[in-house]
């Protein structure tokens, strides 16, 4: 595959990432309402309801899974590289293709294993135990395969961007946001 089609398709892949993340975000904004809700609920006029307590979980879902891959396609992971500074820049790279495609091999492991888990919550109609409970738990056990696949896709456009310098191209010269790159 030739250096352009690789960073191609790279981009294409940043593109669903960014998009998705983008509008996974919201959620958080939602869960922060939601919570001010129940707060005013609860010692404002002494009452609260399940639905709502539970919604506040439903909603740190997508917030943690759909975002991880927005999280560290503009690199607001923590990295620690005690080992990784001291190699040439060549050993960077490979280690870099490797890690990616490690992280891709999990990815497909954590989709395969919890479709199966999705599919269960959805064929018995399962729903919240408790009295007032949300239906539908399916939804948030979705959340899972749908984050993890978003992370393959991020895995796969880094892989790419890994394997330019190896087959001779310029190293990316991808860097994240300014705004994010002092998020620590």
């Amino acid at each position: 595959m030739s250096v352009s089609r690789l960073e191609s398709a790279a981009r294409k892949l940043d593109f669903v990432v960014e998009h998705c993340g983008r509008l996974a975000s919201w959620t958080g904004f939602a869960l922060v309402l939601v919570m001010a809700f129940n707060v005013l609920l609860r010692y404002g006029f002494r009452t609260g309801s399940v639905a709502m307590q539970e919604l506040e979980w439903h909603l740190m879902a997508p917030v943690s899974l759909l975002c991880m891959a927005y999280a560290i396609k503009h690199e607001g992971h923590v990295r620690v590289d005690i080992l990784y500074g001291r190699f040439s820049p060549k050993m960077q790279q490979v280690v870099e293709f490797i890690s990616c495609l490690a992280a891709v091999a999990l990815c497909l492991i954590v989709i395969k294993l919890s479709y199966g888990y999705v599919e269960q919550s959805y064929r018995i109609g399962e729903k919240s135990p408790d009295p007032g409970g949300l239906p539908y738990r399916f939804i948030l056990k979705a959340m899972i395969p749908a984050g993890f696949a978003l992370l393959l896709l991020q895995s796969l456009a880094a892989s790419c961007r890994a394997l330019i310098p190896l087959l001779g191209g310029p190293p990316s010269q991808n860097k994240p946001d300014q705004e994010l790159e002092h998020a620590a």
